[in-house]
C-alpha cells in the first residue's frame, strides 16, 4: 500500500504546508518527439504549420503574460499556458505534452470549419474558444446546477470575455480528464475534482492569498506527480480496495461498490460534506474507512432475481395482466363476439376487478423496491425509506378502497335484485375512486402529448419540481428530459399501436376464448376419474392450471413476435425510401454508371458552404432536385461531365484509385484491373472514356446496326446508336482513335499522310451533311473492320514486320477509297480530291511503302491506348463476369447505390470534422506465421484451406507475385514469405487486416486533400503524366500483359504520384489511428522478443498514421512496480519505434473489465471531435473510406430535437462463405445490423451502441464517463452501456446505411455458441443494472416497449418459449399419467395454436423473417426465398433452435446464480473436427441433459396418452421431438466430419477415458470428467438464497415421473393410494444400496482379492433375481414393468443429485457426498452413451458423412471447393 498522502491545506495546526519537491526540468523544446504536430516548435518544417489555424492556437496557448510564475519550479520564456498550469497544479510533463498537441489541434481543426472565416486569421476566433468550452464543460455546469453549487467558470458574458481566462479553464479539465486514469469511467466525481481545482485556479488568477500562511495561495495537489499523488489516487485506491472486496465479481453486486456506486455518490450535495478539500483521507468514502462504516451502495442495489425484470419493466406487465384479465372475463361470457358480452352490465362490472388487480400490481412493485433496495436506506436518505413504506401504504390503501367498493356494488344489486339505479351509482362511485387512482397516469399521457413541456419540467433544478417528482422518482442527475419531439412520437407510438391491436385481437380470438370451454367442463367434477394418488380432491384445479399454463406464457412472451413481424415490415419500407437495393449487381451498376460518375462527382466533390440561411434554404432544394436528376437519369447529368474534362479525369482519378486497391486486394486480375479502369483522355477523342467492360460488344451492335439500316437516313441509324449512352461513346472513342492511330504511324509530310487526313476529313463533312448512308456503302465497313483488326494485332506483337503492315494499309486504301463509296470515282478525281497520289499514274512506287514508321517499343501509354482500342474492336462478350470475384461484385454495387442515396455533401479534407480510430487488442494474431502450413489431423494445413475457399484470389496474388519477380510457386516461402504472409491475414480475422482497412482513411484523405487543392491545370497535367510517369522503362512490349505489370505496384499506384508532399501532414490532422496493444509492453520484453511484438513494429513501419499505446510496467524493486499509459509511432528519419508519451498512471490498468479498461487507458491519445470504435475482427474498404467526410458531417444535422452523438453504421459481415454454419450466422447478424438497427433508430428512436463500428461525438462523451462502462461482471457487455448512458443523458443515436464497416463473425458452432454464451450471460447481468432500471422507467411507455423488445425482452422471450415447451410437455404429461386427458383434451384449438407459435418461434422465423425481407430489398424477392429455402434445406432451423437453448440457458443460469464471464471464441476457420468429449463438456448441461429430459417425457406421454394412435398427438408432439433433436444432434450435425465411423470410435474410447480419468489439483476439465463436474457447479458458489431454493424447487420436478409412473405399473394394482408412492422409495433405497455395496466391494478387493470382488458381485446379481422371480410370481409385476420402472426411477435419481450439488456445503464433508460424485459420474456415462447412439448409427450408415460434409458446406461447395477432397487429406493434384 501506498503511503498517505500529507493533506497540505486546511490543516488544524497553522503551520506553513512544507515545500513540494522541485519537479524535473522540462526537456529542451527542440529534441522532443512529437505525434502529429510539432507544437513544441513553430519553426519546423511541416505541413500542418503552413495552416495560420495551427499557429493561432499554438500562439494563444503562449499568452502567459503577466500571470504569477509557480513557485519553486524553473519556468522558461517558451513555456506556455498548459506548463503554468501543469507546474502549479503538479500534472506530469507528458500528460501536458499530449494535451498541447490535442487542445492545439481541436482549435485550429475548429477554427478552419468556421463559417464565415475569421478576421484576422492568425487570430484564435473566440467564435471557435467559447464553442468548445460550452460543449466541454456542459456536463461539469449542469452538475453544479443540479446540486445547487455555485459554478467556479468566472467570465464574463459577450465578446469580452478574457480568452486566456477561457483557455486555463479549458486547458484545466483536458489535463484533470488526461491523467484520471480509471476515474475516466466516473464524469462526475471529475467534476467534483474540477470544481475544486477551479476554485483554486481562480484564487491565484486573482492573486488571493492563502488564509493559513499569508503567502500566495499554492494549489493542494502541487509538486512532482502531485494531482496523481495526492487527488487520483484515494479515489483509485478506493475503486482498487471494492473490486478486491468483489473476489474479482464473484461476490453478490450488493456486497461491494462498483464505478457507478462510487461515481453517483457525488450525485448528492453530502460528497462536499464528507470528503472536503483538500481531500480528507479520514472520510467515510475511501478506502481507509472500515467496510463497516464506509459508504456504501449508492443510488442502486442490483440483486440477483427474475422479478428485476418486473421491476425495471412495470408498466409493460401490468398492461399485459389487465389485458389478461379483461379478456378472460369478456371470454368466460361465451359469445359470438366481445361487444355482445361488453354491452351485458354484469361483464362491465366484473372488468371493474382490473382495478384492484392494478393496485395488488403497484403493492407488488412497491414491495420488490423496499426488498431489493432497502440497503440504500441511511441516516442521510432516510427520505428514502420513507417513501418505500408509504407506496406500499397507498397501494394497500387503494386494494382495500376497491375492494370495499367493488362488494358494495353486488351487495346493492343482489338486495335489489337488479340494476337498480342505486346500485347504477355505486358503479359512478367506484369509477370516481378509479379516476382519482389514475390522475398520475392521465398527467402522464398529457405530458407524453406534450414532450416539450416535460422536458423542461425535467431539466429544471427548482426545489419544487423535486418535491413535485419525488414520489414518482428517486432524483438522479441522468435520465431526466428523454422525450423526443412530437413527429417522433407520433412514429413510434403508432407502430406500437398497431402491434398491440394485432398482438391483443390475435390473444383473445386464439389463445383465450377457445380454453374456456374445456376449462368449463375440467371444473366440472363429475368428470375427474385419477389413477393416482389426488392430494386436492375431485376438483381438476391442477389441470386446469397446467392447462392454462403454456397459454398464458406464450401470451405474455409472443408480443416479441409481433414485434418481428412489424419492425421487418417497416424496416423494409423505410429500406426502400432509403434506396437500397437500387443497384443489386454489377448488370444494374452497368446501366447507371453513367449517372454513377456524376453522382460521385456530387457526393465526393466538396461542396462550397453558402452563409445565409436563406441561400443554404434554396441550395438544399436545388440539391435534392440534382439527386432526383442523378437518381432517374433526367437531363442527362453526365453529359456536363463529358463536357467538362477536369470533371471527368477527377472522376476517373477516384475510379481508378479504387480498382488499383481492388487490384491490390487481390480481388481483380490484372486483365480485369485493364478492363475496369478509367484512361487519362487522350488522342483527340471527344467521349468519356467508358471502362472497356462497358463498351465491350458495343462496337459490333452498332456496326450491325448500321448494316441492318443502310437505306435509312443518317439521323435515324446515329439516334437508335445513340439510345445506349455506351455504344455511342464505343463508335465514336473508335472512330476517333483510328484516326488518331492512322495519321501516327503514317509518316507526317508524306502524301500518304495528306490522303489518310482528306478521307478523313470527306467522311467528317459526309457526317455533318447528314448524307454518310448516301455517300457510302454500309455493307463494306465489316471488311474494314476486319482490316483495323489486323493491323492493331501487327502492331502489338514485339516484331513488327513492316511489309504486312504496308499490304494491311493497302488493303485498307482499296477498300475505304475504291469499295466504299457508294459512287467509284476516276483515278484523277481521287487525285484531285487528295486522296491519291499524283504519281500514281507513273507507277512510281506502291502506296504506303516508305510511309509507315512505327511508334517507339517503350511508349507503353501508345501501347496501352492500342490494347484499348483492340478490346473495344474485337471484344463480342458482353463480360458480364467481369470482375469474376464476388466480394468485388458486392462492393462496387453497394458503393455505386450508396452514391445514389441521401447523404450530407462532403466539405474539404480541409474543412471537414477531425477524428480517430480506437481499436483495443490483447494478444490475438496480429499476422499469420509459418503455422499456416500445418496440417490437422485431416492432412489439411490453413494455407491450403484459404487457397480453396479464395481460389481466384490465389490466383490474383500468384500472379501478383509472378509480375514482382517470382519463378516457381515452391519459391513463395523464402521470395515472398512476407507477401504469402499478408495475403493469408487479409482473408483471416487478424490484427493486421484490421490496420489495413482502417488505413484507407489516411489513404483516403490524403488523394481527397489533393483533389480539393490541386487546380484545373494539376489534374489535367497530372493525369497525362501518371498515364506516361506509370509506364515509363517498361522495355519492349508484347501484348498488354507485359507492359502493364510495372504500373500495378503499390508506390506506382495512382494519383500518390501526383501528390505535392504535403499531403501526409493534412491528412494526419484529420485522422489518427491508436490501436491500444495492452501487454505490448510484455510482448517487447520477452526473450526471445514476442512474435507479436516484431509484427506490430511491422505494422507501424508500413503505416504512418498508426500509433501504438499499451501499459508499460516499471519494476523498481522490492516489489514496488510504476505503470505507464506509453504511446509509441514509428520515426521514418530515425527509422526505429520512439516513444511520444508516458504517463503514470495511478496502478494495475485492469480494475474492472479488461477491453472497456483497455481502450479507457488510451483514449486521451485520440483525437478529433469524433472517435470511430472498431474491434480487432473488422475490417474496411477504400471505397467506403472516401465517403466518412460526409458521415462526420451528420454530427450538424438535427434528428429529431438533438443532434447525435453516436452515428450508427452499417456492417457486412465477411465471413459468411466458409461454411452453411458461418452464412446461417452471417445472415442473421446482417439482418440485425441492417434491418433491426435501421428500425431501431427510425422511427423508434432507442437505437444503442451494439459494439462497432459506431462513430461517437468525442468530446461529448469524454465528459460523460466514455465510450463503454467497465464494472466487473455487471458491464460484462460493455459496448451496450455507452448506448444507456448516451440515452440516459440526453444523447441521440441515429444510424446510417450509405456506408458500411467489414465485420467478422464466428464460423464454427462452439465458438458461436461461446459468442451466444458470452451475449446471453451480458444480457442477464443488464437486467440486474441500474441503466436498464432506469431506461425502464424514465422512457415513456413505446419507447420502453421498444427498448425491452430489443434488449433484454428478446433473451426474456426467448427463455418463455423454452419454458413453454417444458410447461406444455408436462402439463400433457400430468394429464395422461392422472387419466383426466380425455376431458381435458375436447377443445384443441388454443393448444394448437400454442404449439404453431411455439414452432414458427423454434423454426428461427424470429430471425428468419428479417432476414427475407433484408434479402428481398437488397438482392430480389426470388433471391431471398432461394436461400432461406436453401438455408432450410441446410438444416438453419436445427441450428436456430439450438441456439435458442444456448440462450436461455446461460440467460436464464445469469440472473438466477451469475457466473457470467468473458468468454474467448477464438477466430478460427472452424474445419478442424471437435472431439465427442470436448463437445459434451460444453453442451452436457445446456442442451443434452434437458434434451433427454423432454425426450423422457415424450416417450412416457406417448405410452400413457390416449391420443396416442390420432392425428392430434403427432400435430401436438412434432414441434417437440424437432427441439429434441436439434438439441442433441446439432453439435454433430454441425461438426466436420461429425459422422466418420473411424472418428465416432476414437472419439467413443476418449470419452470413457475422460469419465474414468482421475480428478486431482492439477487436471484441467478437458482432461477429466471429475474437474469439469466440480467447474459446471461453480455458479452455485456465487449464487445466494433464493437462487439455491428455485434451483432446489425446479429440481423436484424429477420426482414427479415416479409418482406419476408406479401407479400406472402392473404391482400397483390399480390402487391410488399413497402407500404406493411411499414403498416406491423402497426401490431407490435399494438401488443406491446394491450401488453402495458394489463400490465398497471394488475398493476393498478389486486391486488384491478380485475372486472376492468378482464373488460379492455374483452374490448381488443372485439376489436381485431372485427378488424378481419372487415379484412375478407372487404379485402384479409385469415383466414391461421393469422397463417402465427405469423411466421412473432413473429420473429421481438424477434430481436427487441436482439437490446435493446445491447442498455441497453441507454435504461435501460426509460420506454421502463420495457416492453422490460416483453417481453423477454414472449419470454422465449413461448420457453420453444416450447422446452417442444416434451418432454411431448415421456414422455407420453408408453415405451420410458425404450428405453432412455436402450440407456443411454447400456454400463452398458452390463457389467450386472441394471440402469433401480437403476433409478426408486428399489434395486436389490440379
Amino acid at each position: 500500500m501506498r503511503q498517505r498522502p500529507v493533506s497540505t491545506r486546511g490543516r488544524s495546526d497553522g503551520h506553513a504546508p512544507p515545500m513540494p519537491p522541485p519537479p524535473p526540468p522540462p526537456p529542451p523544446p527542440m529534441q522532443e518527439v512529437y505525434n502529429i504536430i510539432p507544437v513544441h516548435s513553430l519553426l519546423t518544417n511541416h505541413p500542418s504549420l503552413g495552416y495560420t489555424e495551427v499557429r493561432a492556437a499554438a500562439n494563444a496557448l503562449l499568452t502567459v503574460g503577466e500571470l504569477r510564475p509557480p513557485p519553486f519550479y524553473p519556468w522558461a520564456s517558451h513555456m506556455d499556458l498548459l506548463d503554468w498550469l501543469g507546474a502549479f497544479f503538479g500534472f506530469q510533463n507528458d500528460n501536458v505534452r499530449n494535451q498541447r498537441e490535442h487542445l492545439v489541434l481541436h482549435l485550429a481543426n475548429s477554427q478552419m470549419r468556421l463559417q464565415p472565416h475569421p478576421d484576422p486569421p492568425d487570430v484564435l476566433d473566440y467564435r471557435v474558444l467559447r464553442g468548445f468550452r460550452k460543449k466541454l464543460l456542459k456536463n461539469y455546469t449542469s452538475w453544479c446546477s443540479f446540486l445547487g453549487q455555485r459554478s467556479h467558470i468566472n467570465l464574463s458574458s459577450g465578446r469580452n470575455t478574457d480568452p486566456r481566462r477561457e483557455l486555463l479553464y479549458v486547458s484545466l479539465y483536458l489535463l484533470i480528464w488526461g491523467e484520471s486514469a480509471n476515474l475516466r469511467f466516473m464524469p462526475e466525481c471529475i467534476c467534483y475534482i474540477y470544481n475544486h481545482m477551479a476554485m483554486e485556479l481562480n484564487k491565484i488568477l486573482d492573486n488571493r492569498m492563502d488564509d493559513y500562511t499569508g503567502m500566495p495561495f499554492v494549489p493542494s495537489s502541487s509538486g512532482d506527480c502531485g494531482f496523481l499523488k495526492n487527488i487520483v489516487m484515494p479515489f483509485y485506491e478506493t475503486i482498487k480496495k471494492e473490486v478486491e472486496d468483489s473476489r474479482n465479481g464473484t461476490a453478490p453486486h450488493s456486497a461491494w461498490r462498483n464505478y457507478d456506486d462510487i461515481n453517483e455518490y457525488f450525485w448528492s450535495r453530502r460528497c462536499f460534506r464528507s470528503l472536503k478539500w483538500p481531500i480528507d483521507m479520514e472520510s467515510n468514502f475511501l478506502y481507509t474507512a472500515n467496510k463497516n462504516t464506509r459508504v456504501g451502495k449508492t443510488g442502486f442495489v442490483e440483486q440477483r432475481s427474475f422479478w428485476n425484470v418486473f421491476r425495471s419493466f412495470d408498466r409493460l406487465w401490468v398492461l399485459l395482466i389487465l389485458f389478461l384479465q379483461a379478456m378472460i372475463i369478456v371470454a368466460w361470457e361465451e359469445t359470438k363476439t366481445p361487444w355482445k358480452a361488453l354491452e351485458r352490465r354484469e361483464v362491465q362490472v366484473k372488468l371493474l376487478t382490473v382495478f384492484i388487480t392494478w393496485g395488488g400490481l403497484r403493492l407488488w412493485q412497491s414491495i420488490l423496491d423496499a426488498g431489493t433496495q432497502y440497503s440504500l436506506v441511511s441516516k442521510e436518505t432516510v427520505w428514502l425509506g420513507v417513501r418505500m413504506v408509504l407506496k406500499s401504504v397507498v397501494a394497500l390503501t387503494w386494494i382495500v378502497v376497491f375492494s370495499v367498493l367493488y362488494g358494495r356494488i353486488w351487495s346493492q344489486k343482489n338486495a335489489d335484485g337488479n340494476w337498480s339505479s342505486a346500485a347504477n351509482q355505486r358503479i359512478i362511485t367506484f369509477l370516481e375512486a378509479v379516476l382519482a387512482f389514475l390522475i398520475p397516469e392521465l398527467l402522464a399521457l398529457v405530458l407524453f402529448l406534450l414532450p416539450w413541456i416535460r422536458n423542461w419540467l425535467e431539466e429544471l433544478d427548482w426545489m419544487i419540481v423535486s418535491w413535485l417528482i419525488w414520489w414518482f422518482h428517486t432524483r438522479i442527475f441522468v435520465g431526466r428530459g428523454l422525450r423526443e419531439g412530437l413527429v417522433n412520437n407520433i412514429k413510434y407510438t403508432l407502430f406500437w399501436i398497431l402491434v398491440l391491436v394485432s398482438k391483443l385481437s390475435f390473444s383473445y380470438f386464439l389463445q383465450i376464448k377457445p380454453l374456456v370451454a374445456p376449462t368449463n367442463k375440467l371444473l366440472n367434477p363429475t368428470n375427474a376419474r385419477y389413477q393416482w394418488h389426488e392430494f386436492f380432491g375431485n376438483s381438476n384445479r391442477i389441470a386446469v392450471i397446467l392447462l392454462w399454463l403454456p397459454v398464458v406464457l406464450i401470451y405474455l412472451m409472443d408480443l416479441q413476435l409481433w414485434y418481428s413481424v412489424f419492425s421487418s415490415l417497416v424496416g423494409g419500407a423505410i429500406g426502400l425510401f432509403l434506396h437500397l437495393g437500387e443497384i443489386r449487381n454489377m448488370e444494374q451498376l452497368r446501366l447507371r454508371f453513367q449517372f454513377f460518375a456524376s453522382a460521385m462527382q456530387f457526393n465526393l466533390k466538396p461542396d462550397e458552404q453558402l452563409l445565409s440561411p436563406k441561400q443554404t434554404l434554396v441550395k438544399k432544394l436545388r440539391d435534392a432536385i440534382h439527386r432526383l436528376e442523378l437518381r432517374y437519369g433526367l437531363g442527362r447529368p453526365y453529359k456536363k461531365i463529358e463536357l467538362s474534362q477536369v470533371e471527368a479525369t477527377r472522376f476517373a482519378l477516384i475510379w481508378n484509385e479504387i480498382i488499383i486497391t481492388f487490384r491490390e486486394e487481390d480481388l481483380v486480375s490484372d486483365r480485369e484491373l485493364e478492363l475496369m479502369e478509367l484512361p487519362p483522355n487522350c488522342w483527340e477523342i471527344r467521349v468519356i472514356r467508358w471502362p472497356c467492360f462497358l463498351l465491350c460488344n458495343e462496337l459490333l451492335l452498332a456496326l450491325t446496326q448500321a448494316i441492318e439500316l443502310k437505306d435509312a437516313p443518317d439521323m435515324w441509324i446515329w439516334l437508335k446508336i445513340c439510345k445506349n449512352e455506351y455504344r455511342r461513346c464505343a463508335v465514336i472513342e473508335s472512330y476517333d482513335s483510328i484516326r488518331y492511330l492512322l495519321l501516327t504511324i503514317v509518316k507526317q509530310g508524306t502524301e500518304e499522310h495528306s490522303i489518310v487526313s482528306n478521307f478523313f476529313t470527306e467522311i467528317a463533312e459526309s457526317l455533318h451533311d447528314e448524307k454518310l448512308t448516301d455517300t457510302y456503302k454500309m455493307s463494306v465497313l465489316q471488311k474494314i473492320h476486319a482490316k483495323l483488326i489486323s493491323l492493331i494485332e501487327l502492331l502489338m506483337h514485339q516484331e513488327k514486320d513492316l511489309s504486312k503492315a504496308v499490304n494491311i494499309l493497302q488493303a485498307l486504301y482499296e477498300l475505304s477509297i475504291r469499295d466504299f463509296p457508294t459512287v467509284k470515282r476516276s483515278i484523277a478525281q481521287l487525285v484531285g480530291a487528295g486522296l491519291a497520289k499524283a504519281s500514281v499514274a507513273s507507277g512510281e512506287g506502291l502506296l504506303f511503302e516508305n510511309a509507315v514508321v512505327f511508334p517507339d517499343s517503350r511508349d507503353a501509354n501508345f501501347y496501352k491506348q492500342l490494347e484499348r482500342l483492340h478490346t473495344i474492336l474485337t471484344s463480342r462478350d458482353s463480360m458480364h463476369n467481369v470482375p469474376l470475384n464476388l466480394e468485388a461484385r458486392r462492393r462496387l454495387a453497394f458503393f455505386s447505390n450508396s452514391l445514389f442515396m441521401n447523404m450530407p455533401r462532403a466539405p474539404k479534407v480541409e474543412k471537414m470534422i477531425a477524428f480517430s480510430v480506437l481499436t483495443p487488442y490483447y494478444d490475438e494474431d496480429v499476422l499469420y506465421g509459418k503455422e499456416i502450413q500445418n496440417e490437422n489431423e485431416d492432412g489439411i494445413s490453413t494455407l491450403f484451406y484459404l487457397q480453396k475457399i479464395y481460389e481466384d484470389e490465389w490466383r490474383n496474388f500468384m500472379e501478383r507475385m509472378r509480375r514482382e519477380g517470382l519463378k516457381e510457386e515452391d519459391d513463395i516461402w523464402t521470395m515472398k514469405f512476407r507477401d504469402l504472409q499478408l495475403w493469408a491475414s487479409y482473408r483471416g480475422q487478424t490484427l493486421s487486416r484490421t490496420v489495413r482497412g482502417m488505413m484507407y482513411y489516411y489513404r483516403a484523405l490524403k488523394m481527397l486533400f489533393f483533389l480539393d487543392s490541386a487546380s484545373e491545370i494539376d489534374i489535367s497535367k497530372g493525369s497525362h503524366n501518371l498515364a506516361s510517369s506509370l509506364n515509363q522503362n517498361s522495355g519492349l512490349v508484347d501484348g498488354a500483359k507485359a507492359l502493364a505489370s510495372k504500373k500495378l505496384s503499390r508506390t506506382a499506384g495512382g494519383v500518390s504520384l501526383l501528390f505535392k508532399g504535403d499531403e501526409y501532414g493534412h491528412a494526419l490532422m484529420k485522422f489518427t489511428y491508436v490501436v491500444t496493444c495492452q501487454i505490448y509492453g510484455v510482448h517487447k520484453a520477452t526473450t526471445p522478443r514476442d512474435r507479436r511484438a516484431e509484427e506490430i513494429l511491422y505494422l507501424m513501419k508500413e503505416n504512418e498514421a498508426l500509433r501504438i499505446a499499451y501499459v508499460d510496467e516499471v519494476h523498481l524493486g522490492r516489489d514496488a512496480v510504476e505503470y505507464y499509459s506509453v504511446l509509441v509511432k514509428y520515426d521514418r528519419e530515425l527509422q526505429r519505434e520512439v516513444e511520444i508519451y508516458r504517463i503514470r498512471l495511478p496502478g494495475p490498468l485492469k480494475l474492472g473489465e479488461g477491453k472497456p479498461e483497455n481502450q479507457n487507458h488510451a483514449i486521451i491519445f485520440t483525437r478529433g471531435d469524433a472517435v470511430q470504435t472498431i474491434d480487432m475482427n473488422q475490417d474496411n474498404y477504400f471505397e467506403e473510406a472516401l465517403k466518412m467526410r460526409n458521415l462526420l458531417e451528420e454530427f450538424d444535422t438535427y434528428y429529431g430535437i438533438r443532434k447525435p452523438t453516436i452515428l450508427g453504421v452499417r456492417e457486412n459481415i465477411f465471413t459468411g462463405s466458409v461454411s452453411s454454419l458461418a452464412w446461417f450466422m452471417s445472415s442473421q447478424e446482417t439482418s440485425f445490423v441492417t434491418l433491426g438497427q435501421r428500425v431501431l433508430a427510425n422511427p423508434l428512436k432507442i437505437r444503442m451502441h451494439y459494439g462497432h463500428p459506431d462513430v461517437f461525438d468525442r468530446f461529448w462523451f469524454l465528459s460523460r464517463g466514455g465510450i463503454s462502462k467497465a464494472s466487473k461482471v455487471i458491464n460484462i457487455s460493455e459496448d451496450i452501456f455507452a448506448g444507456f448512458n448516451c440515452t440516459l443523458r440526453g444523447g441521440n443515436v441515429i444510424h446510417h446505411e450509405y456506408i458500411q464497416v467489414g465485420k467478422g463473425r464466428d464460423v464454427g458452432l462452439n465458438p458461436i455458441s461461446m459468442f451466444e454464451a458470452k451475449v446471453a450471460s451480458g444480457n442477464g447481468e443488464l437486467v440486474l443494472s441500474r441503466d436498464v432500471y432506469r431506461l425502464g422507467h424514465r422512457l415513456d411507455f413505446f419507447r420502453m416497449l421498444s427498448f425491452y423488445y430489443t434488449t433484454v425482452g428478446f433473451f426474456f422471450d426467448t427463455m418463455m418459449v423454452v419454458l413453454t415447451v417444458y410447461t406444455f410437455l408436462w402439463g400433457r404429461l400430468y394429464l395422461a399419467l392422472s387419466g383426466i386427458e380425455n376431458s381435458a383434451s375436447s377443445n384443441n384449438a388454443a393448444l394448437g395454436t400454442i404449439l404453431n407459435q411455439q414452432f414458427i418461434i423454434q423454426l428461427g422465423l424470429f430471425s428468419a423473417l428479417p432476414m427475407i425481407v433484408e434479402n428481398s430489398l437488397e438482392h430480389g424477392f426470388l433471391r431471398a426465398v432461394w436461400d432461406y429455402l436453401t438455408m432450410q434445406l441446410q438444416l438453419a432451423s436445427l441450428f436456430y433452435t439450438f441456439s435458442m437453448g444456448t440462450r436461455t440457458h446461460y440467460f436464464g443460469r445469469t440472473i438466477l446464480h451469475g457466473g457470467a464471464k468473458y468468454r474467448a471464441t477464438g477466430r478460427g476457420f472452424g474445419v478442424r473436427h471437435k472431439s465427442f468429449t470436448e463437445n459434451y463438456r460444453l453442451y452436457a448441461r445446456s442442451h443434452f441433459v434437458k434434451g433427454i429430459e423432454l425426450g423422457v417425457i415424450l416417450i412416457v406421454y406417448a405410452s400413457h396418452s390416449k391420443l396416442e394412435k390420432t392425428f392430434v398427438f403427432i400435430a401436438m408432439t412434432i414441434s417437440c421431438w424437432f427441439l429434441v433433436i436439434s438439441w442433441m444432434m446439432s453439435p454433430f450435425v454441425f461438426n466436420p466430419s461429425g459422422f466418420d465411423w473411424l472418428k465416432t470410435v476414437y472419439d467413443f474410447d476418449n470419452f470413457m477415458n475422460w469419465i474414468w480419468h482421475p480428478g486431482g489439483v492439477f487436471t484441467t476439465a478437458d482432461q477429466s470428467w471429475e474437474t469439469w463436474w466440480y467447474e459446471e457447479q461453480d455458479h452455485f458458489r456465487t449464487t445466494g438464497l433464493w437462487g439455491k431454493l428455485l434451483e432446489i424447487i425446479l429440481d423436484l420436478r424429477f420426482f414427479f415421473f415416479q409418482y406419476g409412473i408406479v401407479y400406472q405399473l402392473g404391482i400397483a394394482s390399480r390402487s391410488t393410494s399413497i402407500a404406493v408412492y411411499l414403498l416406491s422409495w423402497i426401490y431407490v433405497i435399494v438401488a443406491v444400496g446394491i450401488y453402495i455395496i458394489l463400490a465398497y466391494a471394488r475398493d476393498k478387493y478389486a486391486t488384491k482379492e478380485h475372486i472376492y470382488y468378482r464373488l460379492v458381485q455374483l452374490l448381488v446379481t443372485v439376489v436381485i433375481i431372485l427378488v424378481i422371480v419372487l415379484l412375478l410370481k407372487f404379485s402384479s409385476l409385469k415383466l414391461l414393468d421393469l422397463v417402465t420402472s427405469n423411466l421412473a426411477f432413473l429420473p429421481t435419481g438424477w434430481g436427487l443429485i441436482s439437490i446435493a450439488q446445491v447442498l455441497r456445503p453441507f454435504l461435501q464433508a460426509t460420506l454421502v457426498w463420495e457416492t453422490v460424485v460416483s453417481l453423477a459420474q454414472l449419470y454422465d456415462l449413461l448420457f453420453g452413451v444416450i447422446v452417442m447412439a444416434p451418432v454411431a448409427l448415421l456414422s455407420w450408415l453408408p453415405g451420410f458423412q458425404a450428405m453432412q460434409t455436402r450440407i456443411l458446406f454447400n456454400e463452398a461447395f458452390s463457389r467450386g471447393l472441394q471440402i469433401s477432397r480437403i476433409l478426408s487429406g486428399k489434395k486436389s493434384q490440379a
